[in-house]
């Protein structure tokens, strides 16, 4: 077995254990996040070039971070979610981390409508989303000031990252 089928193999293990965790506890550990981001740079230190695939897997970290790091600013996302994307940037590098993005907002988006569906909440989820457009759009307006008077509701937003992240690793392997 090549070294990146064993990062992939870590990738998937850690992914579910998160989505498991989160739905369980809301909450998706640090512990856990750590010991995957350690695990990946073990194995791609251990990578034929390991010069290229660290680098890789920093600029996937930093890309994971950039593209979740907004929706924590305006409470649209916890930090552990981001720090989870962070991470699999990490595992597996940009490209890949980008992908893993847009397929975690289709299953994030598909979520989001059946829960607030299934809780009857449509009206207040159309209100928030005014009041946070609203809010970005008048000029001068922090995102502090944006704060919702009530909530739709949350998710367990690390399920839909662990779909995102099986989606490309399956497609990777056919």
């Amino acid at each position: 077995m090549q070294i990146e089928q064993y990062r992939d193999a870590l990738l998937l293990l850690m992914v579910s254990i998160a989505a498991v965790n989160d739905l369980a506890t809301r909450r998706i550990p640090n512990r856990l996040l750590l010991a995957g981001l350690a695990g990946a740079l073990f194995l791609h230190a251990l990578s034929a070039e390991p010069g290229t695939a660290l680098l890789s897997a920093f600029t996937g970290m930093l890309l994971g971070l950039g593209i979740f790091l907004p929706f924590y600013l305006v409470r649209g996302m916890a930090a552990g979610d981001v720090k989870m994307m962070a991470v699999i940037g990490f595992f597996t590098g940009p490209a890949e981390a980008f992908q893993i993005a847009i397929l975690t907002w289709c299953a994030g988006g598909v979520m989001a409508l059946l829960l607030i569906l299934v809780r009857s909440r449509l009206r207040l989820a159309l209100v928030n989303i005014g009041h946070l457009l609203s809010g970005f759009i008048a000029t001068g307006t922090k995102s502090a000031d944006t704060a919702l008077p009530q909530s739709a509701g949350s998710m367990p937003y690390g399920l839909a990252i662990a779909a995102g992240t099986i989606v490309v690793l399956v497609t990777q392997y056919g």
